[in-house]
């Protein structure tokens, strides 16, 4: 996760909002058909699930359109393209959908037999990663996460939690105090999690990937702000209980942490991938600023994301 990243999920929230009004899907007229439907909602975004895959597959362009072989890692893709799972299991598992049951019966009937968006999920990825194209990576991920959606859906609470404190950082006022609080909220999604008691490897994976995505960006809030430094330090993997100003895990511990070693080595490439991937940085922004000037900033960086690449 990173900060960029979490600039253009924040603009994304404003097109998809993430709750019903009236038990419908309330998607943000203003600009949705020139951002995500190629200029022509009555073809590619009719359904609600139209404007959801189209959705989808603006996440994918956006974050992995312009990747040219960045440490020819194919792992890499995979974890950035769970980040993109997690908030499309949340917009389905928002309410009930025909014939839509679990993430296999999208991706067969928007993704990979879906006339409309065929062509562009078949579009090739410009890395040597062995995905060649969006449809192939997708397939690849949802067949690793391999849990039922309303499961995965449960980690959208954390994961929006964490890049809201990403965006509120790099506001032009940033309260540096505010973000323990944050980070109790974090860490009580967090238990929740937990007491799912579902030890699966990918619902494994995913916890562990939680947590060394919150230690980087304690790693970054300590560069922002001095506020930063009495913000807990870690998740405790076992209890869920935060060790505070830079203590660290009890020894009591120590044998659950070495459960997931394996695990978090895998995942430690997320950050240094996104570290590489999104070197330029978003600074003084306010959540308030006009919609235009936002989507002319992303397409900025994504720019500047194909140049550095």
């Amino acid at each position: 996760m990173n900060e960029d990243m979490c600039k253009i999920f924040e603009l994304t929230w404003e097109d998809f909002p993430d709750t019903l009004s009236n038990g419908n899907y309330n998607f943000n007229a203003s600009g949705f058909c020139d951002t995500y439907c190629d200029e022509n909602c009555d073809d590619n975004c009719d359904t609600d699930l139209d404007k959801i895959n189209a959705g989808c597959l603006y996440f994918l362009k956006t974050f992995l359109g312009n990747y040219d072989s960045i440490n020819n890692d194919a792992t890499s893709y995979m974890n950035i393209a769970q980040y993109i799972i997690i908030w499309l299991s949340h917009m389905l598992s928002l309410k009930k959908n025909d014939n839509i049951s679990n993430l296999n019966d999208f991706y067969n009937t928007y993704i990979k037999d879906d006339e409309k968006y065929n062509e562009k999920y078949n579009e090739e990825i410009t890395d040597d990663s062995g995905d060649t194209t969006y449809k192939n990576l997708i397939n690849k991920i949802i067949s690793s996460m391999n849990m039922d959606m309303s499961i995965i859906s449960k980690f959208y609470n954390a994961l929006k939690i964490l890049c809201n404190m990403y965006n509120e950082i790099n506001s032009e006022t940033p309260n540096c105090r505010n973000y323990y609080g944050e980070a109790k909220n974090l860490f009580d999604e967090y238990k929740k999690l937990l007491n799912d008691d579902i030890r699966d490897s990918p619902y494994n994976k995913l916890l562990s990937t939680l947590s060394t995505d919150y230690d980087n960006f304690k790693s970054f809030c300590a560069k922002k702000c001095n506020g930063c430094n009495d913000i807990p330090t870690h998740l405790d993997i076992k209890t869920a209980q935060f060790s505070a100003h830079g203590s660290e895990l009890t020894s009591s511990n120590s044998s659950t942490v070495n459960k997931f070693i394996p695990v978090l080595s895998v995942f430690v490439a997320i950050p240094i991938f996104l570290g590489i991937a999104y070197k330029y940085s978003l600074f003084g922004f306010d959540k308030r600023l006009h919609r235009q000037y936002l989507r002319e900033r992303i397409k900025k960086i994504k720019k500047k994301m194909s140049h550095y690449i």
